[in-house]
């Protein structure tokens, strides 16, 4: 992330949670960089973690599909074509 994350936000969390202002900042960089994932990245990256627990493409795909249509910033549906050609080009 390149940009620090919004104040008011941050400041929200330390209110709501407790948290000390250096430490809800970093938890906030940390979710918003991880909802920041393009849906190319999230594929690509949940199909090599996948793999390598040594799940099979076809167990891979429909995993892969309902994760993305259940993303808080949701992306697209994406068919296991689509899919197969974000990670294999």
């Amino acid at each position: 992330m390149d940009q620090p994350p919004p104040v008011e936000l941050v400041r929200h969390v330390a209110t709501s949670t407790g948290l000390p202002l250096a430490t809800a900042t970093r938890v906030v960089a940390d979710v918003l960089a991880f909802f920041g994932e393009t849906a190319e990245e999230y594929v690509r990256r949940r199909h090599r973690e996948l793999k390598h627990r040594g799940l099979k493409n076809d167990q891979i795909w429909g995993r892969v599909a309902a994760e993305l249509a259940s993303r808080p910033v949701a992306a697209g549906r994406l068919s296991e074509r689509q899919l197969r050609r974000i990670v294999y080009g």
